[in-house]
């Protein structure tokens, strides 16, 4: 039996790929800042033995509390899904330009895409230093706006996935030798909540991404197909992929 947490597990991209792990038959954790919702995620996953747990990413104590949480009920992680994020609006309910953004905003964004990440992958390292499994797999979350500069997205949110992009390779480096694959996916733009937020409160009806022209592909994608990604770069098969980037962007960025 191979056990994954997800954080972030009820929004889109969450959600989704938790459901696709539960589908692999891998036993899911969903964590969340809302307890009562991580449970309701997890009671309507497919199989048995799934979870919801309350986790703040930014908490470097909540995380700890959350893996030990995860541990002792289900056992080792394998896959560690860290999939919490924010685009980070302002407080009239858009994102920032460059000058507007103050340093509060810059350190939440930070917080939760990069501190958060970072809490995730160190716990679950230590974890595995204790208790080697084999198949140990870590999937970040970037975006293809820290690869480009960002059409949608800002500075700070482009920043912030910037350096889940750098941390993710040297994580990879540092777990190789323990047989622990890391990878990043950087999805371009996806129809979940988070993009309909980055258009403002209130986004005009099939408005969700303003660079469609941009798109090869001509649609913005959905949460499956970005759950079809991780789900191949948690599976045993992907052991030799580490340290790379998977777009999942319709074409948006080639290289």
């Amino acid at each position: 039996m191979r056990v994954a947490l997800i954080t972030g597990g009820t929004g889109g991209i969450g959600l989704a790929t938790a459901r696709r792990f539960a589908q692999d038959g891998l036993v899911v954790a969903i964590a969340d800042l809302d307890l009562t919702a991580a449970q309701h995620a997890a009671d309507g996953l497919p199989g048995h033995g799934h979870m919801g747990i309350a986790m703040d990413v930014t908490d470097e104590n909540a995380v700890v509390a959350g893996f030990e949480a995860v541990e002792t009920r289900l056992g080792p992680i394998h896959v560690l899904g860290a999939f919490a994020g924010t685009v980070g609006n302002g407080p009239d309910g858009r994102q920032t330009t460059l000058t507007e953004t103050t340093a509060d905003l810059w350190d939440k964004i930070f917080a939760i895409n990069a501190r958060g990440t970072f809490f995730c992958i160190r716990e679950y390292a230590a974890h595995r230093k204790a208790k080697p499994v084999e198949h140990g797999r870590i999937i970040t979350v970037s975006s293809s706006g820290a690869q480009l500069g960002g059409y949608q997205s800002k500075s700070a949110y482009a920043a912030s996935k910037g350096a889940v992009l750098s941390l993710t390779k040297a994580a990879a480096r540092e777990l190789a030798s323990w047989g622990i694959t890391v990878n990043a996916i950087a999805p371009g733009p996806i129809d979940t909540p988070m993009l309909r937020a980055s258009r403002g409160p209130a986004p005009p009806p099939d408005t969700n991404y303003n660079a469609l022209d941009l798109l090869p592909l001509g649609r913005i994608g959905t949460p499956e197909e970005v759950a079809a990604a991780a789900a191949y770069l948690a599976s045993i098969e992907a052991a030799f992929v580490t340290g790379s980037t998977l777009d999942v962007n319709g074409g948006l960025r080639m290289q």
